[in-house]
Parts: structure tokens; C-alpha cells; sequence
């Protein structure tokens, strides 16, 4: 008797050239776990790990979670959206060590996400970039525009500079912020 799987171990083979039927059914299923919880590098670790025998790289495994994602669509329970109104910021900048000295925008991009934007604190004793929030683009926002924004009404309140390269063009390499 062949064994039935279900619907959510198989995918349409064409999107990642048929990877993810060479992965044992115990490795599909902790994938589609981590996928559904939005735990994205440990499902690519994952199938990394599992896969690396059969030939799957680091781009491979990316591209069948990836496609997991796509799959399963509206069941996954996201992680919930970085809030980017001004008290939040705020208190979120008000808890750092270190003093504000200026606040960033700066482009970066996964596979499963796309291009996004991360707004930083940048301070001082210690010098160090703070994570604040991350921008995606979802419901029709543009991340750039939603980032610069959130980021300018905050150093407008902290009264420091605010500093976003190329907010018209996703760019990893643009210039960051210098004192």
C-alpha cells in the first residue's frame, strides 16, 4: 500500500526543483513547524543540515523554505509587526545604555521577506547601532517610506540627527551614518 502524505508535505516540484521531496518526512514536518511558528533560520538551518548530504546548499535550503512559506500562506502565525508610533519608539530609545546620538534607516532582505528597512539607534558609551524596529512591506506599505517616517518623528523628539541612504533604492551597501 503507498503511503499517503499530505497535502502540506508536498509541493509543486517545479518551484524548488523537487528538494523538498529528498527530504526525509520527519525533517519535512519540523520544517513546516518552523515555518508556521515564522521561525525562518532555524527552518533553513534545518534543511541545511538534513540536506547537505543530498546536495542542498545554503541558497537551496533557503529557496524550499521559501517556498513553505508560500504554501502555507495565511497559516502562519507571524511575527507580530515592530510598532513605529512615536511613545513606543521612544520608550524603546529610552531604555538603551548609552545616549541617542542619532537615529538610522538602513535596507536589508531575505528571501522569505524581501527587501525591508531596520530603524536603529546609534549611541554612544557604548558605540553601538540599536535595533528599534523593522519595516516590511506588508497591507501595501512602503517600508521606506513607513521607516523614514517613524525614524524622523523620533529624532525630531530626541533631538538628533536622522539618517536613511537611498530611501528610493533597496541597498545593503548604502553609506551609513558618521558623527
Amino acid at each position: 500500500m503507498p503511503s499517503r502524505q499530505t497535502q502540506a508535505e508536498t509541493q509543486d516540484p517545479a518551484q524548488d526543483g523537487g528538494l523538498w521531496e529528498t527530504l526525509p518526512a520527519g525533517i519535512r514536518a519540523q520544517v513546516d513547524g518552523y515555518v508556521l511558528q515564522d521561525r525562518l533560520l532555524p527552518a533553513v538551518k534545518l534543511v541545511w543540515d538534513a540536506g547537505r548530504a543530498r546536495g542542498i546548499g545554503l541558497h537551496d535550503a533557503e529557496t524550499v523554505v521559501h517556498e513553505r512559506y508560500v504554501f502555507h500562506g495565511d497559516k502562519i502565525a507571524r511575527t507580530p509587526e515592530s510598532p513605529l508610533d512615536l511613545e513606543s519608539l521612544a520608550a524603546l530609545a529610552g531604555g538603551l545604555p548609552g545616549r541617542v546620538v542619532a537615529v538610522e534607516a538602513v535596507w536589508d532582505g531575505d528571501t522569505v521577506h524581501d527587501w525591508f528597512v531596520n530603524l536603529l539607534a546609534i549611541t554612544d558609551g557604548p558605540a553601538e547601532e540599536r535595533h528599534l524596529a523593522t519595516v516590511y512591506s506588508r497591507r501595501g506599505r512602503d517600508p521606506a517610506e513607513a521607516a523614514a517616517e517613524a525614524g524622523r518623528a523620533l529624532a525630531d523628539h530626541l533631538g538628533v540627527p536622522f539618517h536613511f541612504a537611498g530611501p528610493d533604492t533597496p541597498d545593503e551597501e548604502a553609506p551609513r551614518w558618521r558623527p
